[in-house]
């Protein structure tokens, strides 16, 4: 599951913030989760039982990761 919160986490920070929702899906069309970005550009990542993974938001270049609980997991800087 981590691998799919970095996955969605670099297509989240790669994109405008814009109200959407995406779906992710394995190579045979079993749902893996999906990712729910606001207007203000926050995005919750949940697996494919609707439980939150954690969240990411981009501001001006740098967009910060964190865990389910809040806790901070990282960052990305776009250059």
């Amino acid at each position: 599951m981590k691998m799919l919160l970095v996955a969605a986490a670099v297509l989240a920070a790669a994109t405008p913030a814009l109200a959407q929702q995406t779906r992710f899906y394995d190579s045979r069309g079993n749902s893996l989760g999906t990712a729910s970005t606001s207007a203000s550009g926050q995005t919750r990542y949940y697996d494919s039982r609707g439980n939150s993974l954690g969240t990411s938001s981009t501001s001006g270049g740098t967009t910060r990761f964190y865990d389910s609980r809040g806790n901070s997991l990282g960052t990305s800087t776009r250059r």
